[in-house]
């Protein structure tokens, strides 16, 4: 059994936490002890969301501008305590081919997914060093071991956040800063809507990634992969020839899962709020 006791008191903070898997897991860890500060981009939602679960701070945070992330962190640890947990939450998955991804998004995609990513554990870091303690965790996706159509900016995107992740747990592994990555599968939040999972692979709940990062929290490690079962299967694959492993992607729907198979209409609020249209 997890000893979650080990949570209570410690300062986390989310990104993206208004909604989703970063306001499930905020949700959980306070049911635990833990002390909340969540930023989001949509402010109106962030705080929404913040009051009404109580949790210690909440407020506007734009993951991609230096000074906004700054001062939200400042803020935490003048009101509410030096920062524990840093959970880069923050991302956005618009789907559709390349060739018909403006600029403006592919940057987009880049900038919240991967910079903000990066930012955020530098000046986590840049707090953590001193005390000698602390942990950092990104969530990445299971696409980012894998790739799939319809998805490629963000594919790479998660691969990104995967190899910087591994590379800060080596960089600092005798600082007393701990680093993980959480992989989770297709999750019914808004960022999944409209679209079908793969067979085989159930779209996971946001709940079940929160429970992997208070397990992460407990008893850290590099990575933990949900659910167990889409885990499995994309460590697999990757080990096959590619042939043999593209095939088996394609027999189990994930070639058109992002793209033929999208219902539009049910994802058209996702895509417009992702694209900031």
């Amino acid at each position: 059994m997890t000893d979650t006791s080990k949570i209570r008191g410690k300062v986390v903070v989310i990104t993206g936490g208004a909604r989703g898997i970063g306001l499930a897991t905020a949700t959980a860890l306070q049911a635990l002890g833990a002390k909340i500060a969540i930023g989001d981009i949509d402010e109106a939602t962030v705080k929404e969301s913040g009051t009404a679960r109580g949790f210690e701070l909440y407020g506007k945070l734009d993951v991609t501008d230096p000074a906004s992330f700054e001062s939200f962190l400042d803020e935490v640890e003048r009101s509410v305590g030096p920062i524990d947990v840093l959970v880069n939450n923050a991302g956005i998955m618009p789907t559709g081919k390349l060739v018909d991804e403006p600029d403006q998004i592919t940057r987009r995609i880049l900038d919240i997914n991967v910079y903000g990513v990066i930012l955020g554990s530098k000046l986590g870091l840049a707090r953590m060093l001193p005390r000698k303690r602390g942990h950092v965790i990104n969530i990445a996706s299971l696409a980012g071991e894998t790739h799939i159509p319809g998805l490629a900016t963000y594919n790479a995107s998660k691969h990104a956040v995967l190899g910087f992740t591994d590379t800060l747990r080596e960089e600092y592994r005798d600082s007393g800063v701990r680093f993980s990555s959480v992989l989770p599968t297709l999750t019914n939040t808004e960022l999944g809507a409209g679209v079908t999972a793969p067979k085989l692979l159930r779209p996971a709940e946001p709940e079940e990634i929160a429970d992997a990062i208070v397990g992460l929290i407990v008893a850290p490690k590099s990575k933990v992969r949900v659910t167990a079962v889409a885990g499995i299967i994309s460590q697999v694959v990757g080990l096959l020839p590619d042939v043999v492993g593209d095939g088996i992607a394609r027999a189990l729907g994930a070639g058109h899962a992002f793209l033929d198979d999208v219902d539009v209409a049910k994802r058209k609020a996702y895509e417009d709020r992702a694209r900031s249209v």
